[in-house]
């Protein structure tokens, strides 16, 4: 999980100011205390503190002022062993410059790994996205199929004798609503598999879940699964990425039904439910497939562990990290008599950043 981060220093004036105030503090105590009490090396508390803001370029303007302090300081010093002094300010540099490189060090490395965790389930995405090519070709064929009967039907309407410009124009009505459901398709597809950077905003629970439930439509009916869906009334809007959490739950409705399709005997049922309390919003995708054991259970959230065959294991891995990111938590539990139930909560004011 990670951290929550500071934003500096624009966005947060009064964190600034008292950093300000801080190292003015520093500054003052090191220079009119005796050259042998090291004061600077409380700089290093200053560049922990701006390491928070994760800005590797304003951690080093940061680490090189505090440098910069801490001599001028033994300069305007009169009093004290100048000797003891100058190893204690070169320890205080030392001090200042490990620090700074280490914060910068650590924030370059937390870059990189989120970056490498954007780039997996992206890469995640658009394989989800080959995997259901059928259910995308079949609801772009229909409102197509659609446009062509009803194009031809204005023509004839219009070849008429006497010619009926009112059916002709409900026809073309017709033309445009489904030229309108194909491009819907398209766009839930685009938005999916485009590689942008994580964005939050407020976002529709139930249209994003019925958003995935339509790319998933046709792994559904090839797997036999009987679907219903139980939306709590008045769900808030939680303060997500949208695309991020639409990949989370079209990868826990496709195993679901992946899951259920390899049954020789009994329900398929699959039911994806929402429902919220004062502080959290909670999503449910519960099966009548095959059982986990506790094992499996215990270990099916970590990298590369998978029970299907020819799996990579990264999908329920990149939801746990996509769900934790957002603040929430990510669960698996038995579902009586059999199968599974895959969820996850949100809290319902996060505030934390990808």
């Amino acid at each position: 999980m990670r951290r929550k981060r500071l934003t500096f220093p624009i966005e947060r004036p009064l964190l600034w100011l008292g950093l300000s105030v801080f190292v003015a503090a520093i500054f003052a105590a090191d220079t009119v205390t005796d050259r042998e009490i090291a004061f600077a090396v409380l700089y290093v508390a200053v560049i922990l503190i701006a390491a928070q803001s994760g800005r590797t370029r304003f951690v080093a303007t940061i680490g090189i002022g505090c440098a910069v302090l801490t001599v001028v300081s033994y300069i305007l010093t009169t009093q004290g062993d100048r000797q003891s002094g100058l190893v204690n300010g070169a320890l205080s540099l030392l001090a200042i410059a490990t620090t700074t490189f280490l914060a910068i060090r650590n924030e370059t490395t937390e870059a990189r790994a989120r970056q490498a965790l954007a780039d997996l389930a992206h890469m995640a995405r658009v394989t989800t996205m080959g995997e259901l090519t059928a259910s995308i070709a079949h609801e772009v064929s229909q409102p197509l199929a659609g446009i062509v009967a009803n194009g031809h039907a204005a023509l004839r309407w219009l070849d008429a004798s006497p010619p009926s410009p009112d059916e002709a124009r409900r026809a073309l009505g017709r033309v445009v609503t489904d030229a309108d459901r194909a491009g819907e398709v398209i766009g839930r597809v685009r938005r999916l598999v485009t590689k942008s950077p994580p964005s939050r905003d407020r976002v529709d629970l139930v249209e994003l879940i019925d958003e995935a439930l339509v790319l998933a439509r046709a792994e559904i009916r090839r797997n036999r699964v009987v679907l219903r869906t139980d939306y709590g009334v008045d769900l808030p809007p939680p303060l997500v990425d949208r695309v991020q959490l639409q990949q989370v739950v079209l990868n826990l409705v496709v195993n679901a039904a992946e899951t259920m399709g390899g049954l020789e005997t009994g329900p398929r049922d699959l039911l994806v439910s929402a429902a919220s309390d004062a502080s959290k919003i909670t999503v449910s995708v519960r099966d009548t497939g095959a059982s986990l054991a506790p094992v499996a259970i215990a270990q099916v959230f970590e990298a590369f562990y998978t029970t299907k065959p020819g799996g990579m294991g990264m999908g329920l891995a990149i939801s746990r990290s996509i769900v934790e990111a957002h603040g929430g938590t990510i669960y698996a539990a038995l579902n009586h008599p059999r199968g599974m139930v895959f969820g996850f909560t949100l809290p319902l004011n996060t505030t934390r950043t990808v």
